[in-house]
């Protein structure tokens, strides 16, 4: 599904505003770096801008920070997760914290790549 114009304009200003959990994920799985797969950061689909998208696996992997914990934000996920999976995207959700630390980093490497199917 293609998404709308201010779709785009906002995952453009998404890529130049990353947060530190995201700039440290996306430097472990751009260019193939993660068992060859390939992820786009903020990629805009429909409505929705993901934050790491595997298009040959239909896997968006979204980096969740404190804010997902608040009862309206929790909602709107969930909205966002139907209508990704009837778009047939599974998504994975990882919290922020896990990704700075670096023993827990790996595992979410792991778990990322077989989510992917690589």
């Amino acid at each position: 599904m293609r998404a709308e114009p201010r779709t785009f304009q906002r995952a453009k200003r998404l890529r130049r505003e990353m947060s530190l959990p995201e700039v440290i994920l996306w430097d472990c799985i751009r260019a193939r770096r993660l068992n060859g797969l390939r992820f786009r950061r903020k990629h805009p689909l429909g409505p929705y801008v993901l934050d790491f998208f595997h298009a040959e696996g239909g896997l968006a992997v979204e980096v969740d920070g404190a804010h997902h914990d608040l009862p309206e934000q929790m909602q709107h996920d969930l909205r966002r997760d139907r209508w990704l999976a009837e778009q047939g995207i599974r998504v994975m959700r990882i919290a922020a914290s896990d990704i700075l630390d670096e023993r827990k980093l790996e595992g979410m490497l792991v778990m990322i790549a077989e989510a992917a199917g690589g």
